[in-house]
């Protein structure tokens, strides 16, 4: 059996990415578009800041720390070998005063093909002792240079010193000898500094752009469900809990919110930074880069994998977390009958099985979390351990350069950060779907009362009331009303009496337009009520009803509901009118007095006389009453029932009773019965009948 429990409905689990309900959500970020544009530039500069620095590394590396340079000795011109050297990268040496001797800087000699470097080393044409090029560009130089003349060798414009003899030097001749270098590297690390100011600068605008739009899309979004919801029929909310709802405008909404502002800026980030490690890893050396990308066919096949599972974990997860929310909402709301019938302790049974269930569900989404990321971490170790060894060994081989290198292994341990990623988003976009998804549910929702094309207006409404053969069923075969036809006459009193479930607050359903009915009409002066306006035909219509509902605030708003036009002359004359003013004076703040949700600080009877206030505040032609003076003290009865004579006072007026004290000074009285108008007509006319009426006035007065 398929429960519903409202908070998350059912095991229904999508794809993580829905391309519809996506585009139904950019209708609602398109109006921040320019900002969301504006914050993607931002991820493209912090994204390629975050791309330079490894490069960076690199530069001053091959550039300024590790500068060398090797000697090569020619023995012989005639040798094939020796004559391909001079010919083919004859260039790229740099010639000494010795025709048989040349110098090839680092950067150089990986220029030469591999294959022909191991060969020229395999014949010792190029030597193993590394040497330091400077050229002497001061009288610093040329002073280091003239005092250990016998260090240094010439060639092509450089000054040549092994790093052997340079371990001879001073620290500050040796300072002296690098200061390009060690210039370099400052300029190297200024950028550095002047790049991570400038991201953290692109970071915070694009995080509170993104935060911003976040925000303005939550609120427009939680303010589009509000009024929709507040739109729909009163028969979706008989079968839709208020916690649901509830739900839907704050965490659905909330869930969306991070969806936008976590998941789509470290998307965008992510593919740029994916993208932008490729690009820049095959542009620097695609032999090296394609080694790195040989672990990925693995890493592809982990992830969906994961994706597989972590999906069938959060459903479970999603399932039972709503059996403890239904749990607890049944428990705490019933807490009165739990504790009269002492089942605190089988309470507590049920709800530890729950909680355990829930528990081993979160326990099997955190063993596949916990595998994945460890899982990652090992294929990118193998992929640095794979990079080092074949990037290691062209170090060595001098085909490939050692900031090279160490500028692969940063940006690949990058390369890795967006897939770990999707473990710590993964559940967050599940979420946020599954969010989507509902709150559509809910806005695709058309269960309202339509209003008139061409609606029809009653100047100086009277009064009139008919109902022409009127049927109505909340839902399928049902029938709570069938072929109901009466009318009240203008400043009429009529009574309407019957057995819990005869239909009598149908009827008042009907004539607010709460509902439609499946056959007959239902006129107001001769106008049938569909053809106005809806908010025109309540605005008519004065409706008390027994359980007085008070909103959070003062009493002064619960009056008004919003009627600015009310001065404060009006509410004090409406409430000495409805005797209401004899509590109120009472109170340390007056109409000013806090009310708490529902009315709970104010006694029933107070209640009732602050709903004939609000009535009257709206001045209507039509009363209803529903039993509004049940349950009260008798002093608080005689209040009510002088206020009730006033307030009906020249007005057309309906009285839902189950008392048939209440009604003896009603002009008429209808009585149902399953549905149906069994007897009509004078209190005295029905007790001579000795009908239905006399029946129900027997059992309540039989003593």
């Amino acid at each position: 059996m398929h429960v519903d429990y409202g908070y998350f409905e059912g095991d229904h689990l999508g794809k993580p990415y829905d391309i519809k309900l996506m585009r139904r959500l950019l209708t609602y970020v398109r109006p921040y578009r320019l900002i969301i544009g504006a914050s993607i530039v931002l991820i493209l500069f912090v994204t390629g800041f975050e791309l330079l620095f490894p490069y960076l590394i690199k530069v001053a590396i091959d550039d300024y720390i590790v500068v060398s340079a090797r000697k090569i000795t020619v023995k012989s011109h005639r040798s094939p070998l020796q004559r391909m050297l001079l010919d083919r990268y004859g260039a790229l040496l740099l010639p000494t005063a010795d025709p048989m001797t040349f110098f090839i800087r680092a950067s150089e000699l990986r220029e030469i093909e591999p294959r022909d470097l191991t060969a020229f080393q395999g014949a010792g044409l190029i030597g193993e002792e590394r040497f330091y090029p400077f050229r002497p560009r001061g009288e610093v130089e040329k002073r280091v240079v003239e005092q250990y003349r016998s260090s240094f060798q010439r060639g092509g414009g450089y000054y040549f010193i092994s790093y052997q003899d340079m371990k001879g030097l001073s620290q500050k001749d040796i300072l002296a000898l690098r200061r390009g270098d060690v210039r370099g590297v400052a300029v190297i690390s200024a950028i550095f500094i002047f790049i991570l100011i400038l991201s953290f600068g692109f970071t915070f605008l694009q995080v509170y752009a993104m935060e911003y739009t976040g925000q303005r899309v939550m609120h427009d979004l939680r303010m589009r469900v509000f009024g929709h919801i507040q739109r729909l029929s009163l028969s979706f909310f008989d079968r839709t809990p208020v916690g649901r709802l509830v739900t839907r405008i704050t965490n659905d909404v909330q869930n969306l919110h991070e969806m936008l502002t976590i998941i789509f800026t470290y998307l965008f980030k992510d593919i740029f930074l994916l993208v932008g490690i490729i690009v820049v890893l095959i542009k620097i050396n695609w032999e090296l880069a394609l080694v790195c990308f040989s672990l990925l066919p693995l890493i592809v096949y982990i992830t969906f994998s994961f994706s597989s599972k972590a999906r069938d974990a959060f459903r479970e997860v999603r399932l039972k977390i709503a059996k403890i929310n239904a749990t607890l909402q049944e428990n705490f709301s019933g807490i009165k009958v739990v504790q009269i019938f002492n089942r605190e302790r089988e309470n507590y049974r049920r709800f530890k099985v729950l909680n355990h269930e829930n528990y081993l569900a979160n326990m099997r989404q955190i063993r596949i979390f916990a595998l994945f990321v460890p899982i990652i971490e090992i294929v990118g170790t193998m992929a640095i351990a794979l990079l080092i060894w074949y990037g290691g060994g062209k170090v060595i081989s001098n085909t490939l350069s050692l900031g090279t290198l160490v500028a692969f292994l940063s940006y690949l341990r990058m390369f890795f950060q967006p897939i770990r990623d999707i473990s710590e988003k993964y559940n967050i976009m599940q979420s946020a779907r599954a969010s989507t998804e509902r709150i559509c549910h809910v806005l695709d929702n058309r269960e309202m009362i339509p209003e008139p094309s061409s609606p029809q207006s009653i100047a100086g409404i009277r009064g009139d009331i008919e109902f022409r053969n009127v049927t109505f069923s909340y839902a399928g075969d049902e029938v709570v009303l069938r072929d109901i036809s009466f009318n009240v006459r203008e400043g009429e009193t009529v009574a309407i009496v019957g057995a819990t479930g005869a239909g009598k607050t149908s009827i008042i359903s009907l004539l607010e337009r709460f509902y439609e009915p499946q056959r007959g009409q239902i006129l107001i002066d001769g106008v049938d009520i569909r053809e106005l306006e809806t908010s025109f035909l309540r605005s008519q219509i004065g409706l008390v009803l027994q359980d007085v509902f008070l909103f959070a605030g003062d009493i002064r708003s619960n009056i008004q509901l919003g009627n600015e036009g009310l001065s404060q002359d009006d509410i004090e004359r409406i409430v000495r009118y409805v005797n209401a003013d004899r509590f109120i004076q009472k109170l340390p703040k007056g109409l000013e007095e806090d009310v708490k949700e529902g009315g709970s600080t104010l006694s029933a009877g107070e209640r009732q006389l602050l709903a004939f206030a609000r009535a009257l505040a709206v001045n209507p032609k039509i009363l209803i009453l529903d039993e509004a003076t049940s349950s009260v003290d008798t002093e608080t009865e005689r209040l009510l029932q002088d206020a009730l004579r006033k307030l009906m006072q020249g007005r057309t007026s309906i009285i839902i009773a189950h008392r048939l004290s209440t009604i003896q000074r009603a002009d008429r009285i209808i009585v149902m019965h399953k549905g149906r108008i069994r007897e009509m007509g004078t209190r005295a006319q029905l007790m001579a009948r000795k009908g239905f009426y006399y029946e129900f006035y027997r059992l309540q007065y039989k003593t």
